[in-house]
């Protein structure tokens, strides 16, 4: 669009995501998330060549707003899907779009071995440490004295046990390839955010094998706290049990 008088425009809808309206809860972050992985695939010229695999969740209807190939999967095992779909068109680039309760619950076995083998794909994980769809369940990733709808007092880790911090397990893997931890709660976050989505797609189409980025993202509805709120406790809570930061790098130096 051409300048006119002092206006421009600066922004616009991604290629990749269609134009249909979000159905997300205000203050949600899997908005955002789409749009970064939309931009991403966009600015790396590869919209012909991905497949998008998302789960149960939140994300179940991701194929009205990206506008390339999705598949849905059961619950937890879009790895399932992503492997055999890479194995057999080595030539997409294959990615799962996954919720903490999805990945780091039923699909717990799934992400692990995926990532032992070192299949060369994508993994965007989205973390709000709640089960978002069903109404605010502790999650695997539900932090220590969390309130949820099934614990109301809070997370008591004698009872509940502790979260799981999927980064750090997985970078203990001698398949993976590229794990970092991002967060939403900030613009200068989310254009750290921005950089990782696009580094975990340019790790599989370099073939260094499996990559994954997880997203701490706001979750205000669940949470029970204005989109304000939530973006303050990301910070001042969140933080203290999922730390930001690159976990594993096998691709670090390496050109393109």
């Amino acid at each position: 669009m051409p300048e006119t008088g002092m206006r421009k425009k600066v922004s616009s809808r991604p290629r990749s995501l269609t134009g249909a309206p979000f159905r997300y809860c205000p203050g949600c972050g899997h908005s955002i998330v789409h749009r970064l992985v939309a931009e991403s695939i966009d600015a790396l010229g590869i919209r012909e060549k991905v497949i998008g695999i998302a789960p149960v969740g939140c994300a179940v209807f991701a194929y009205d707003y990206f506008d390339f190939d999705m598949i849905e999967a059961a619950h937890g095992r879009p790895p399932a899907v992503a492997t055999g779909l890479k194995r057999t068109m080595p030539g997409t680039v294959v990615f799962t779009y996954q919720g903490d309760g999805d990945l780091a619950a039923i699909g717990t076995a799934e992400i692990i071995h995926a990532a032992a083998r070192g299949e060369n794909i994508s993994v965007f994980f989205v973390n709000n440490a709640t089960y978002g769809m069903t109404g605010g369940q502790m999650a695997p990733t539900t932090i220590p004295g969390q309130r949820t709808a099934t614990t109301p007092g809070g997370r008591d880790i004698q009872n509940h046990g502790h979260p799981l911090r999927i980064s750090e397990l997985l970078a203990t893997i001698d398949g993976s390839a590229y794990i970092e931890r991002v967060s939403l709660a900030s613009a200068a976050n989310i254009r750290t955010a921005r950089r990782a989505v696009e580094k975990s797609l340019c790790c599989q189409i370099d073939g260094h094998g499996f990559s994954m980025v997880e997203i701490l993202s706001p979750c205000p509805t669940d949470w029970g706290m204005t989109p304000r709120e939530s973006l303050r406790w990301m910070q001042t809570e969140m933080l203290n049990t999922f730390p930001l930061g690159i976990f594993r790098d096998r691709v670090a130096g390496v050109s393109r």
